[in-house]
């Protein structure tokens, strides 16, 4: 391995430039790293909540990378639509698969296809500023609604409730585009609903999380004690279910304040949605816990008027043509990364939604170490190395590392005409234009 490979990775976001700088250590490769949209990061930044700085100022981290060495950045550009699978591959040594899991999961109840039904991936990208988010549906929609469920128990959930119940002041500081400021703005909430079939102890929310909902400046907490009946709810003998656990307790007697009130169900579950032309009314069951720790019905009903309905019980990944894919666990099939010898996968992808940003990097190292594995052993195609003619012959529009330094400008000129640091430009024609405006 003297000539360093030549390597494609397909997805910008953690898992992406974790395995670029992998494979770009001690000159074991140059890598092109290919994104759909015109601006990197992904899921960094078009899914961790903007009010999370700590964890959003990770994209500076990964913003370093580009300036090493033998690194390029081929944005605006969608692999299996512009470029296939097989092209790619055909102009590399290796191809790494890390764009995620950006679909959402079903809850598979009648009436869920109605107006007003939404998953978490499609609202959360729409108050990040995503490109392509439907701003239409959600800036008419969003001030006629009063009453909010949200399905789920677990951190982006507990997002979705949180930026639903901040007041305009709460949001100021944060970098989302001023249509969502205006929109959120806009509405008059009365009542957010968080449904969760089981109990506290059985949630997978951060305490750290969970507590933020307590710190809301114009929002009261209450938690439904119908559904903390038994020991079941609480039963854990690990350290976070039980912190969580005593955070809920602490909500059972709090003053109130003036604003919206956020509702917490326990063993509660959606079991139907209706509505005319959009959703009206959320049909719940209450659960309970067996004496085997199972879960069980017990076929008392409850009626929520609800008029936004998001669903937030799990991100799944989608296929690629030509390459093998699990539909059941929604992640591609895969020997400790190795696809095959040539192609690869890390990320959501490769072992599903799980783990925190910093657990794609570990995940990262075992796909690059199975790809060096196969270069070792000479398993490794030799890609023709003409994709920029493939691009050229296309008319592909790629936005550079150069271009994604403009967009970045851009964006942090226009934070600071509203005292941030920076606030996000989410219309994608823009965003390709001020990056061909790069030197």
């Amino acid at each position: 391995m003297a000539t360093p490979l030549r390597i494609a990775v397909v997805g910008s976001g953690p898992s992406g430039m974790y395995t670029a700088a992998e494979l770009m250590l001690e000159g074991k490769a140059t890598v092109d790293v290919y994104d759909r949209l015109p601006i990197p990061f992904g899921l960094v930044r078009y899914g961790v909540a903007p009010d999370h700085f700590s964890i959003r100022s990770v994209r500076d981290n990964l913003d370093r990378i580009w300036d090493q060495p033998g690194i390029r950045f081929i944005g605006n550009v969608t692999i299996g639509e512009d470029i296939s699978v097989d092209e790619l591959r055909s102009q590399y040594d290796a191809v790494v698969l890390t764009y995620g899991a950006s679909a959402d999961r079903a809850l598979g109840i009648p009436g869920e296809h109605l107006r007003g039904c939404v998953g978490a991936t499609d609202f959360v990208a729409w108050y990040c500023g995503h490109p392509n988010a439907d701003r239409e549906f959600f800036e008419n929609y969003l001030p006629t609604v009063e009453h909010v469920a949200v399905v789920g128990l677990g951190n982006v959930a507990v997002d979705v409730a949180r930026f639903l119940a901040k007041t305009p002041a709460e949001l100021n500081a944060t970098d989302i585009p001023e249509h969502v400021r205006n929109t959120l703005a806009s509405m008059n909430l009365s009542d957010i609903h968080i449904l969760g079939r089981r109990g506290p102890a059985q949630a997978t929310w951060t305490t750290k999380e969970l507590r933020e909902l307590g710190e809301l400046e114009a929002c009261q907490v209450r938690v439904d004690p119908v559904g903390l009946t038994g020991t079941g709810p609480w039963d854990s003998d690990q350290k976070v279910p039980l912190r969580n656990a005593d955070v809920v307790r602490s909500w059972l007697e709090r003053p109130q304040v003036d604003g919206p009130t956020l509702h917490l169900h326990f063993l509660t579950r959606p079991v139907a949605v209706t509505g005319t032309d959009q959703i009206s009314v959320v049909q719940v069951e209450r659960t309970e816990f067996t004496a085997t720790g199972a879960l069980a019905s017990t076929g008392e009903m409850l009626d929520l008027p609800i008029e936004f309905l998001v669903r937030s019980i799990g991100y799944r990944g989608t296929g690629l043509p030509g390459v093998a894919f699990n539909d059941e666990t929604g992640t591609v099939v895969h020997n400790d990364g190795r696809i095959e010898p040539g192609l690869y996968a890390a990320g959501w992808i490769k072992r599903g939604p799980s783990g925190i940003i910093g657990t794609n990097k570990k995940d990262a190292v075992a796909t690059v170490e199975s790809l060096l594995a196969d270069a070792q052993a000479g398993l490794l195609p030799h890609g023709a190395g003409a994709i920029d003619a493939l691009i050229a012959e296309r008319g592909l529009e790629v936005v550079s590392i150069q271009g994604w330094r403009a967009i970045d400008k851009a964006e942090r000129d226009l934070g600071a005409q509203f005292g941030i640091e920076r606030m996000t430009i989410s219309d994608e024609a823009t965003l390709v234009e001020i990056a061909s405006l790069a030197p």
